[in-house]
């Protein structure tokens, strides 16, 4: 059995139908095991003897408009992605705090190659690190006076079928992967 999560994009968790004890039933009914939820964002772990991680996100992309009434992109990494991206520490020295946000988008797409990293955007409050294996990490200063845009700008660049974490969510998850 190989242990994924399922990063599900745009889940509002005042939605009851997106609410973590229905994702769950969704899941098992699929036949997934040891199915568990990590905070209210969409974050699915469970267990799958199937490899083919495109193939399980379709059958989850199905179910969930079919069983719950709405449409998400769903991005599958397993535990050992997860523990990559980890342990290549793409935020060395920094510190998610109220000055800075670290943030790992996932993108479910093949990677457009002509960023060059650090990226640095221009007149904006924001940076991207680098793109580790389909996920792209980055900073937002908040300590300047815009609202980042960050998503919209990251929607631009790499599509909508894209979901974004908090560094802090994707270590806890893979704590729960444990």
């Amino acid at each position: 059995m190989t242990k994924y999560v399922a990063l599900l994009r745009g889940i509002a968790p005042l939605n009851p139908n997106m609410r973590n004890d229905k994702l769950r039933g969704v899941f098992e009914e699929l036949g997934f095991v040891n199915v568990k939820t990590v905070i209210s964002s969409g974050n699915v772990i469970f267990e799958s003897p199937s490899r083919a991680s495109k193939r399980l996100e379709e059958i989850i992309e199905k179910a969930l408009p079919e069983q719950l009434g709405f449409t998400s992109t769903t991005i599958i990494r397993s535990k050992k992605q997860l523990q990559q991206l980890v342990d290549k520490n793409p935020f060395k020295g920094m510190e998610h705090s109220q000055k800075s946000s670290l943030n790992v988008t996932f993108l479910k797409k093949k990677t457009r190659k002509d960023i060059k990293f650090p990226h640095k955007v221009d007149s904006r409050d924001y940076t991207l690190l680098g793109m580790y294996d389909g996920a792209v990490c980055s900073v937002i200063d908040l300590t300047g006076s815009k609202t980042p845009d960050l998503m919209l700008w990251l929607e631009k660049k790499f599509g909508k079928e894209i979901t974004t974490r908090t560094w802090k969510t994707v270590e806890r998850i893979l704590k729960v992967m444990e």
